[in-house]
């Protein structure tokens, strides 16, 4: 279905593609980032993943923090760490931003960067992640 929008020319974004499930499973230790990636192998490539960072003290202050099973800061580091390492990989568009921000300026930073992304990609062809 992506792939059908996609080739209509409708842009469409999605909140934790492939590399968040890789970062996370990695982190857990039991598993390398290659092996993590393979099932997501060959879905559309996106055009821009935008990583929004955050230092591990200001998330832990932010409301409900903990709630969450993986809300703790030595596994937060780990995930980071496999954040870091996908981000080398320069076939893809990383663009990181800093989200200590007011929700305002994010969204107008997000929103410039998307709007640039859209036109620069708008005539090329739909690649493949991780081939």
């Amino acid at each position: 279905m992506m792939k059908e929008k996609l080739h209509q020319g409708i842009t469409v974004v999605v909140d934790r593609y492939a590399f968040s499930g890789v970062a996370f499973t990695s982190a857990k230790g039991n598993f390398g980032l290659e092996w993590c990636k393979q099932p997501d192998v060959g879905l559309p490539k996106p055009d821009l993943i935008l990583f929004l960072q955050l230092n591990p003290e200001a998330a832990a202050e932010r409301g409900d923090f903990g709630h969450e099973r993986y809300e703790n800061s030595s596994f937060q580091e780990k995930v980071l760490q496999s954040f870091y390492c996908l981000m080398e990989d320069k076939s893809l568009n990383w663009k990181t931003v800093d989200a200590s921000k007011s929700i305002e300026d994010l969204h107008r930073e997000i929103k410039s960067i998307a709007k640039e992304t859209m036109e620069e990609v708008q005539n090329k062809p739909l690649g493949e992640l991780w081939k």
